[in-house]
């Protein structure tokens, strides 16, 4: 299978990278900047699970070769639009998307812009970051990729695909819940986005404050209310693990949309908190505690957004 990466960054990167170690065709179509830095140093990671560098195979928009047959879109929500116009000459009928996204908006983008078939339902999880020489760190090992048929039965390209994943240095799952995998991960997302975006804290500190382990429930029983209506319910377990983890006591946790707002940069408050308000809103659930978190966040994106013009 030819396997194109959309992105080379701390997500793209690792799982890119690791299939290429494992001797897999894969192509990273980056920015110029990024293709310079790749050109010259390889494509390097530092993990619990081995280092490696590995020489990238890189494509521009206007050198790519003929359709791929996976590709996988590692992009941040906000420049989906632009990465599906940088791959569009890749994509054919037969291709599958994998998208490395967050929430369930960009489902309906990618199967409106390339078909209903095109997008294949995917959960990435992983803990890395580029460092300042341009590396991937891999903070520790959890690396997991899991997909399927949002049917949830296997098909003949879904058992294709798994056996190309198989033997890299991550955990790779072809699921028959994958759909509620996604919904799992929103509803964590949505929740500990929305609580530590809006109180500007960790877990620890949100638990630490007074009425903070309440608002964080409080909050958290909002987003099942949604998801429980209009997506696939949370098995009870995980429900129970998220609860615990959100209240944990002097918990270091906080989500990427919190780093990437006290650095300056843009979030992905439409997709994870807006997304889920407005789903609520057309099912007719109450969300005073998310819809609140999203203006702060709009506020502070409108504001950033004012000031790069």
């Amino acid at each position: 299978m030819r396997i194109l990466v959309v992105g080379a960054g701390a997500t793209g990167g690792y799982f890119g990278g690791r299939l290429a170690e494992a001797g897999r065709d894969v192509t990273f179509l980056v920015r110029p900047g990024r293709s310079a830095k790749l050109s010259k140093t390889g494509l390097q990671i530092t993990s619990p699970l081995g280092d490696v560098t590995v020489t990238p195979k890189i494509a521009t928009t206007d050198s790519l070769d003929g359709r791929f047959d996976v590709i996988l879109m590692t992009v941040k929500a906000y420049t989906l639009n632009a990465a599906m116009a940088d791959v569009a000459r890749a994509v054919g009928p037969d291709t599958m998307i994998l998208p490395f996204l967050n929430g369930m908006r960009h489902m309906d983008v990618l199967a409106e812009r390339f078909g209903a078939s095109v997008p294949l339902p995917c959960v990435c999880k992983i803990g890395s970051t580029l460092d300042e020489y341009g590396r991937i760190v891999h903070f520790n090992k959890l690396s997991e990729l899991v997909y399927g048929e949002a049917d949830g039965k296997p098909s003949e390209r879904t058992i294709a695909l798994d056996k190309v994943m198989q033997g890299a240095k991550f955990d790779a799952k072809l699921s028959p819940a994958v759909m509620q995998e996604m919904w799992q991960k929103w509803t964590m997302l949505a929740t500990i986005g929305a609580a530590t975006c809006m109180m500007r804290g960790t877990i620890g500190e949100i638990e630490a404050a007074p009425g903070g382990t309440d608002f964080v429930l409080a909050l958290l029983e909002e987003v099942l209310a949604v998801v429980r209506k209009v997506g696939v319910a949370p098995a009870d377990a995980f429900v129970e693990t998220v609860r615990r983890s959100l209240t944990q006591k002097g918990s270091p946790q906080a989500p990427s949309m919190y780093r990437d707002l006290q650095s300056g940069a843009s979030v992905e408050a439409d997709q994870i908190v807006g997304d889920m308000v407005a789903r609520g809103r057309a099912a007719g659930i109450p969300t005073p505690l998310l819809a609140a978190a999203y203006a702060n966040l709009s506020v502070y994106q409108a504001r950033r957004d004012a000031g790069a013009a």
